[in-house]
Formats: structure tokens, sequence, C-alpha cells
């Protein structure tokens, strides 16, 4: 670039000189002579200009930082052209356009008044975009990732994360074949149709403490039984070269089908594992897996181009995993400045689970826990044995559990799922009762002491209860209250005080119709007079044969039992004594 003369330099400073000192107008002249004078354009006469003046600082507007728009109308316009973005993210509507609408449908002004002329004016789009920004109402700052929070976990195999990815570039048929782009792409869905069963897909599991990663292909799909068999293969110790394995704490994944199916729910129960499912859309939560399946791509698969072809899925996963293998060995973790199997050799012997053989693993992911119920000896049956469960916290005799395999004591021990105060499931170790050669399974012997199971706690409120009715301080005061029949709470309680309190209306009395039916007629039965002088004897004072002679005279056939008080009358009367004589004479 050629640096201007001395001469062209006091040539440009007077030029400057006159501009600053012409009139409004006329400074355009001054340029144009200036340009001509020097033999140069205008644009490089301003850019010289600018290199030997010194201008002002520009002076800040009296109405900097102040907006026009009122906040319910930046809220309208930001709403609309926020309801016109795509999902990917594109926007349909553009400032102007949303205004306009806005406008049209009288739901906005969008204007100033001017305090010079008190003209009312529209506002300009520019002055709306800097409304909305200065608001926090643009879409750009609404669009805006919120900001992450670091996650930590407090030794190797604390957490796990576990994210399949499906192949974008191979599939595998008699060989492992590349997906061109011309061939494969969204307007081509046949093609994708014909080689489903055989894209790979790749599942990528990542300590989060040491950044450890694993890595494993699948055909077909993203299904319960691959999810399982990788975590499986996972946890097993492989080789002396790979120190990678056991069974972590913990197990963060996104919400997908596989990933919340039952039998993978299974094995992470069944393995004490606590699974976290990430919310929707929240991929940041397991970020560190996202990493490392575009590590996997760009270090691994892109090298599948140059080798020779393979014919087998077992092909490519030793290949995976001896690439896995050196690149934990060798490439260092950007966070700890160490090679990710370095940190993972960190692990304490208290933090290594080690995982059950493959098979067992295997069962525990198809075995669901069963309920078992408590019998009164704290004990629950499960799969043909029993299991004392007097430990489990607040147990009750009836209630029903949750039981599963241990699978770490199998042939010792069964565990009891209990859901806490958090919503997760919490694991409690119940150890099988074994029985002696007389088939007594942790009996008392008798002579020796009478033990019995500290109280649960339905019998420990029970007992505070008793207490509370009796209005004692003990048991055994309580138990001598209600031997002494005392009325519960001291007789404090009128069980039918809501019954006398309550004043009840008087009704109007209804008419009715009398309901016309026969009486029944009642019918004695007629008794003979030995009967009638064997009845009479026990209500007849001075009862004599002459009385049973009257009674023979004037009733030879016998008389009914309602005639019985009528016969006893006549005879104590004085008129039946002269009776009495007569029959006598």
């Amino acid at each position: 670039m050629v640096q201007p003369s001395n001469v062209q330099i006091e040539t440009l400073v007077d030029v400057a000189r006159l501009a600053a000192q012409a009139e409004h107008g006329d400074k355009a002249k001054v340029y144009q002579e200036g340009a001509e004078q020097l033999g140069i354009s205008l644009q490089t006469l301003h850019r010289r200009l600018a290199k030997v003046t010194v201008r002002a600082e520009r002076k800040r507007r009296s109405d900097a930082g102040q907006v026009q728009l009122p906040l319910h109308e930046a809220q309208l316009i930001s709403a609309l052209l926020m309801e016109s973005i795509r999902l990917n993210g594109k926007q349909m509507s553009s400032v102007q356009t949303a205004v306009e609408r806005l406008r049209s449908n009288g739901l906005i002004e969008a204007s100033w008044v001017s305090k010079t002329t008190g003209e009312v004016k529209l506002l300009s789009e520019s002055a709306i975009r800097r409304a909305l920004v200065e608001y926090r109402l643009h879409p750009d700052q609404l669009l805006a990732p919120t900001p992450a929070v670091e996650l930590a976990s407090k030794h190797p195999n604390h957490v796990w994360q576990i994210d399949a990815s499906i192949s974008t570039q191979y599939y595998l048929d008699t060989t492992l074949q590349t997906m061109p782009r011309a061939e494969f792409y969204k307007n081509k869905p046949d093609n994708f149709k014909r080689i489903e069963r055989q894209r790979l897909w790749r599942y990528v599991i990542t300590d989060h403490t040491s950044g450890t990663m694993y890595v494993e292909y699948v055909l077909g799909a993203e299904t319960a039984r691959n999810i399982c068999d990788v975590l499986i293969n996972a946890m097993q110790k492989r080789s002396e070269t790979d120190p990678f394995h056991g069974v972590p704490y913990m197990i963060m994944t996104d919400p997908g089908a596989a990933m919340t199916s039952s039998v993978f729910r299974n094995l992470c129960r069944a393995l004490t594992i606590d699974l976290v499912i990430n919310k929707v859309g929240n991929a940041r939560a397991k970020g560190q897996v996202e990493q490392a399946h575009n590590i996997v791509e760009c270090e691994f698969e892109s090298g599948l181009r140059l080798r020779e072809k393979i014919t087998s899925l077992e092909e490519i996963n030793d290949l995976a995993w001896q690439w896995m293998r050196v690149y934990n060995a060798t490439r260092k973790h950007t966070r700890t400045n160490r090679t990710r199997y370095a940190v993972w050799m960190l692990i304490q012997q208290h933090e290594l689970r080690l995982a059950p053989p493959v098979a067992v693993c295997q069962e525990l992911a198809v075995s669901a826990p069963v309920e078992a119920k408590v019998n009164t000896k704290l004990r629950v049956q499960f799969r043909g044995q029993s299991y004392d469960v007097s430990s489990v916290p607040n147990v009750l005799v009836g209630e029903k559990l949750l039981v599963t395999r241990n699978p770490w004591r199998d042939e010792e021990a069964a565990q009891v799922v209990i859901v806490g105060e958090d919503g997760r499931d919490h694991y409690h170790v119940i150890p099988k009762v074994e029985k002696d050669q007389f088939g007594f399974a942790g009996a008392v012997e008798i002579g020796e002491h009478y033990g019995r199971h500290a109280d649960t706690l339905s019998q420990a409120n029970a007992k505070v209860l008793e207490q509370l009715v009796t209005e004692t301080e003990s048991q055994a005061e309580a138990a001598a209250a209600r031997k002494a029949k005392t009325v519960p709470f001291g007789g404090r309680i009128d069980p039918f005080k809501p019954v006398t309190d309550v004043v009840l209306p008087e009704y109007m009395r209804r008419r009715g119709t009398d309901l016309d039916i026969p009486l029944p007629q009642v019918e004695s039965p007629l008794l003979n007079t030995v009967q009638l002088a064997k009845r009479l004897s026990s209500v007849v004072p001075g009862w004599s044969a002459d009385s049973y002679k009257w009674l023979t005279k004037n009733y030879p056939d016998g008389a009914c039992e309602a005639d019985i008080d009528v016969i006893a009358k006549a005879l104590t009367t004085p008129k039946s004594h002269a009776l009495r004589v007569v029959g006598g004479q």
C-alpha cells in the first residue's frame, strides 16, 4: 500500500480543515475538489482523511437506552415472532411482517409522539428491534441456550452414561457397506427400508468421572435386548489390558423406548442401579456420551473406509474394542489431564462392585420383583425359600413386600425393593432362613429363654394409643387401668352428645287411610272337667271335693281355657258356696 507523502498529508489536512468550516451542504464540494487535486477517488480520499485527522468522540444521544415501544406491545410482537419459528429454529416471520399484522388487527400502535410538533409517528423497524433487545424479548435472546450446570460424580463407576446412535455411514450386508448420500437420503425411504435389519447401531457407555468409553455395535434397532446385552458386556471383566468393568451405582440415559422398557428397568433394579431418565430435549444432561459418539465416529469409523472388507459384526466389534482400549489408555482427558484408564484405576475396593456372570444378569433382566406376604414370624416366601424380613424398616405382619434376587448373594439372601421418599428404589438385603436337622428355623430353645421380635411400628403406635386412652404414663399403668375397667379417656367423651345435641324439627301430621283387614280369630282349646279341676285347684282357695262336684254339674262337657277366670270367680263368690252346699246335699 502506497503511503502518502508529506505534501499529500498537508493537502489532506487542508481539505479536512475546509470541510470542518464549510456550511451545511457544502462539504461534498470540498471533498470533490480535494480528490481532484490529489488525483484520487472520493473513497480513497475519505480513507486517507481518517488516517491523518483526529475525530472527536461521538456524543452520546440524550435518549440512548430509552425505548418508545410499550412493554406489552413488545411482548405481543415477540410472541408472534416466536410462534412463527419452526422446530428447526428457522424464523418464518420478520419483525416488519409481525408489526404489520398486529397493527392491522388493532393490537398494537408501535408509535411515538414528537415533543416539538406533537405529531404521532410510527416507530421504525430498527427502533422496534432495539426495543425488543432492550426488553430481552428478541427471538435471538429467547432462543439462546439456557445456562448449563456442571455435573460432578463421586468416583469411578459412580455414574455411567449410555446412549445409542444409528450409523449414518455403514450397514452390514454380506460385508460392511457404505451408505452413499446420493442413494440414501430422505427422498428415497425405500432404500432405508431395504437395509433396515442390516443397519449398524452404535452403543457408547462412558464413566462420568474418568471419561472411560465402552463401544459396542449391534444390528437391527434400538431394542431392550440390545441395551441389556451391551450393559451386561460392559460390566464384565474382559481382559487385563481393559480394566474398565463393574456395576455402576447410577445410569443416566435418554427416555428412549428401549431405555425405559421393563426388561432394562428389571436389570437395573436387580443390580441396585439407580436409573435416571433425562427429560425430553435435555441432551446436555448426558453431553459426555454425546461427545463420545463424536469421538468414535471421527477417530474410529473414519478409518473403516481404508480397511479391507469386514464380513461380520464380531469383526467390527473386535476392531472397535481394540481401538477403544488404545484410546482409553493413551489419550489424555482435557478435564483430568490424564488418560481415562489411569483415572479409572483410582477406584477403591468398596467402590468396585463386581458383576454377576452374564447368564445370571440375563436372568435378572427378565425376572421382575414379586409380591410376598409377611407372615406372623416376619418372614416371606420367595423362590421356594423363606427369608427373614424382621430387619426391614417399619415392616408389618400381613404386608406385601416386593422381593427380588440378590445377584451377589443369591444362595444366601434376597432383597426387598422399597420406594423411598425421593421416589427412587432402595434395596434392603434379607437373609435366607436356615433350618436345623429337625426343621426348626431360627427358633428359640425352650427352657433357655423366651425371645420376641422387637415391636413393629404398628405395635409401638398401639402402645402409645393405649396410654392415651387410659390416660396413663406407662404400659403397666395402662394394663392396670384396663383391669380396673376404668372408663376410656376419663369419661370426658360423651359418645351420644352428637345425638342429644341435635334439635329435631316437629313434622306436620299426615292424613292416612285405615287399613281394612279382618281381625284374627283366636280359638282356645277345650279342656275336660279333669283338666279344668287341675287348673282351678291352683287358683281357687279352699278347693275341695264339693268344688269338683259343682264343676262337673255346671260344666259336664268341659270348658275353654279362656273361661277359667270366670269359673274361678264363680267358685269364690258366696253364691257358689250356697251352690256347693246344695251340691253337698
